[in-house]
């Protein structure tokens, strides 16, 4: 059976690899973008349409456009970092905006034809740092976290009617999104020396991340598997370290989590 997926932030990234290899695979494939006429590189194949997901009249025209979607991958979303402290309050409410509200919007448009037709997948393009939460990017952790709550509470609420719902967190990707990330630090900040200790190790890591390509794979898979596991991770040694958060207490796999980061272990 023919299938149609729609990948919000396919324009590029793993969104553009995404909405590639379900091209490639057969389906029908709608991807977003905020400015689909803008796009540098068209994926042959799929249809671009607009969505802002600040604007929620935007992704009603998106949803109404899409039509039947049986696969919702959401992809699209911003990143932050920055201390707590020094992070504006409507710069934290925007992010959560973005990440948060627009793709449960996004995705309680199209749940009512996914429960009449009783079949459909949804899947929450999350972070490792949901799971390994790291200092001076709790914002951006802390909206991927929120996705994935609401996937694993959705989950049981779904299922009756042949809907799975599921969360991909990448682990460091080489996409160039921290040339895109919102960077906020106040003039002669308290937090300066370790927020440029996390700063610069975070770029190198991003410099020699995971490429896209099999990032993508594992959300595809997630996308056509007919019953997909709660959470797939990939990245950033995934099987080794989500084994250790089983094992080990909380706060050591925060110390290691910022240890990998350049941060000494530190106690109130």
């Amino acid at each position: 059976m023919s299938q149609t997926a729609l990948i919000t932030g396919a324009s590029s990234g793993i969104g553009a690899e995404v909405a590639r290899q379900l091209v490639a695979r057969g389906l029908t494939v709608l991807g977003t973008s905020r400015r689909p006429d803008a796009i540098a590189n068209p994926i042959p194949g799929v249809t671009y349409l607009e969505l802002d997901q600040n604007d929620p009249a935007s992704i009603a025209r998106c949803a109404e456009q899409a039509g039947a979607v049986d696969i919702l991958i959401n992809n699209a979303g911003e990143s932050q970092m920055g201390p707590l402290e020094d992070t504006p309050m409507d710069v934290i409410e925007k992010l959560f905006a973005t990440n948060v509200f627009g793709p449960i919007a996004l995705t309680k448009a199209v749940l009512p034809g996914m429960r009449e037709r009783r079949r459909g997948t949804i899947v929450m393009v999350g972070s490792m740092l949901s799971s390994f939460p790291l200092a001076f990017r709790s914002s951006y952790g802390a909206t991927k976290s929120a996705l994935k709550g609401f996937a694993d509470g959705t989950r049981r609420e779904l299922a009756p009617f042949g809907i799975a719902i599921c969360t991909v967190e990448p682990g460091t990707i080489a996409t160039g999104i921290g040339d895109r990330r919102g960077y906020y630090i106040a003039d002669n900040s308290p937090y300066r020396d370790d927020y440029d200790t996390v700063a610069a190790a975070t770029r190198r890591n991003e410099d020699s991340g995971l490429a896209v390509t099999p990032m993508a794979e594992v959300i595809v898979e997630a996308a056509l598997s007919k019953d997909p596991k709660p959470l797939y991770a990939k990245g950033n040694k995934a099987p080794i370290v989500f084994a250790l958060r089983r094992l080990l207490p909380r706060r050591t796999i925060g110390d290691i989590t910022g240890r990998f980061h350049g941060l000494s272990k530190a106690r109130p």
